[in-house]
């Protein structure tokens, strides 16, 4: 599902290459007590294609995206847009400030 822009009369924001976007990381697995060592966070990432994936249903947006950690980098593909939920593995535009 793609955003306005905020204005409500602007087109949808679409993915491109090169454009800056959030990537979800995954954080780890919740351990018995509830906590985890690392929560999913965004980062900073780059998109290197816009994916048409075989099995994207309506309004999917895939992207591939090289993703800024401050340890290093991480390169993925077929990620999912997701602007609601912003769930782990998934990716959205950066919110306006």
């Amino acid at each position: 599902m793609n955003p306005d822009s905020g204005d409500g009369q602007s087109p949808p924001q679409r993915p491109s290459v090169g454009r800056a976007v959030h990537y979800v990381s995954h954080g780890t697995p919740v351990r018995e007590d509830g906590t985890q060592a690392y929560t999913a966070q965004c980062r900073a990432a780059v998109v290197t294609a816009v994916d048409p994936a075989p099995d994207a249903g309506p309004g999917d947006v895939f992207v591939s995206l090289a993703v800024l950690n401050p340890t290093g980098l991480f390169f993925d593909q077929f990620v999912l847009q997701d602007e609601d939920d912003h769930a782990g593995g998934t990716w959205h535009f950066p919110e306006r400030v």
